[in-house]
């Protein structure tokens, strides 16, 4: 894997916005983009702030339907054509971010295709001014990333986990697709500080993410299972309807009305109701609970794009590894950390024994539904010759909530259903 990062951090700073009726009322879109990934920088962080605020949705969905296929290595990354005429923009697709923000840094290194989006040839593009309500705080206690700069626009400025910083303008602009179809202007940042090659496309919950303002009712995609470092092999991706999801077992999401969120939970997250683990067919003794938001938030479940590898809880983790050591422990890989959060990680000659013996692993939720994790992609090939369980604690990452990351939706659609809200998943060899 190099030097890169193996994780992205995940940062959680709810706001609270005002929320400005200034979105255009248009027809619910289904549509799908040209999808590839690749590894991400060294200082590359995938996670901006929450902006705390409300969804709305339509409830009729038309017939048109796009679908792409993208490569997967550790991060989807969405090509979408912004502005007019359109210019193609490399965005990380992010269930677990609402601010979508494209990049506009003049520094970064000159690639072929460009990356970065020129707003000087976009007839569409406009920046928010200082009295916009995105750029006003409505609850003096919480601070916003905006500020007013020396021309009055709106400026934003995101610090990451690690340390790094992306800012620039919160800006209008149009996202122009094939056959004419274009979204009213969608509010998205314009970084013109990042070292990070790509932006982000948030999709969770909230009422300025990309699903939100652009009306889409329902995303999937199909993650298929990783080989090695240097092969990326093809998944598939749709917004709007999948003509596979007869196939698809729903959970219903939780979700959680203003009066009853807590500090440590995230309500724009895709939370689900997650009951046990298992490892080899054995339920593991970790209390139900603990995939649940206690009362002050920790615990809360979310199922995330922009996360590689699942984090626990210490409760729920301490006994995923307990099960480990006592099926694997001799072959363990003594004080070996990966990435600062993965710590089962074996040699490669031993790794193959290992991933036999630990055998498959279930996450199972309300109704019975579950995510099988084949016993081949319990570990995954670090780099090194080192393969890890892609398990960590959610501790390393300074938070106290439960992630099911990408690499755990390896061979599984997952469908965001936003109308019935609702996630379906459904098992197949992703192609």
């Amino acid at each position: 894997m190099g030097t890169y990062k193996a994780f992205l951090i995940f940062f959680l700073n709810f706001l609270h916005l005002s929320i400005a009726k200034d979105l255009q009322e248009n027809n619910t879109l289904s549509l799908s983009f040209p999808l590839t990934t690749t590894p991400l920088s060294q200082n590359s962080t995938l996670k901006s702030n929450y902006l705390f605020s409300s969804k709305a949705m339509t409830n009729n969905i038309p017939s048109l339907n796009y679908k792409s296929n993208f490569k997967y290595s550790m991060a989807l990354i969405v090509t979408l054509p912004i502005g007019t005429p359109p210019q193609d923009q490399q965005m990380v697709l992010d269930t677990g971010s609402q601010l979508s923000w494209i990049q506009c840094n003049k520094k970064l290194p000159k690639r072929t295709p460009p990356t970065t989006f020129d707003p000087s040839l976009s007839s569409s593009f406009s920046v928010l001014p200082c009295n916009h309500p995105l750029c006003k705080p409505r609850i003096p206690d919480f601070t916003l990333p905006t500020s007013c700069d020396q021309n009055r626009l709106c400026h934003y400025s995101y610090f990451y986990a690690d340390g790094t910083l992306a800012e620039g303008n919160l800006v209008r602009e149009k996202i122009t697709f094939p056959n004419s179809q274009t979204t009213p202007p969608l509010i998205l940042g314009c970084a013109t500080e990042s070292r990070d090659a790509e932006g982000i496309l948030g999709m969770n919950l909230g009422r300025y993410s990309f699903v939100s303002q652009a009306k889409v009712q329902k995303f999937s995609y199909c993650v298929p299972r990783k080989q090695g470092n240097k092969i990326m092999p093809s998944g598939t991706f749709y917004l709007g309807q999948n003509p596979n999801s007869h196939m698809f077992q729903y959970i219903n999401l939780l979700t959680f009305p203003q009066s009853q969120r807590m500090p440590n939970m995230d309500p724009l997250a895709y939370t689900l109701g997650m009951v046990r683990i298992k490892i080899g067919g054995k339920k593991l003794n970790i209390s139900e609970k603990v995939f649940r938001p206690d009362a002050g938030g920790s615990g809360q479940t979310m199922i995330d794009s922009g996360t590689q590898y699942t984090f626990l809880v210490e409760e729920a983790y301490s006994k995923v590894r307990d099960e480990v050591v006592r099926l694997v422990g001799p072959k363990l890989k003594k004080g070996y950390v990966f990435g600062e959060s993965l710590d089962m990680c074996f040699d490669a000659i031993n790794s193959v024994q290992a991933g036999q013996a630990i055998g498959d692993m279930t996450l199972e939720f309300e109704n019975g539904v579950e995510i099988l994790i084949n016993k081949e992609n319990v570990l995954d090939d670090v780099g090194g010759g080192v393969h890890c369980v892609g398990i960590g604690r959610s501790q390393s990452l300074g938070i106290a909530s439960n992630i099911i990351g990408n690499f755990h939706q390896q061979n599984l659609w997952v469908e965001f259903d936003l109308s019935n809200k609702r996630v379906g998943f459904g098992k197949v060899e992703c192609k």
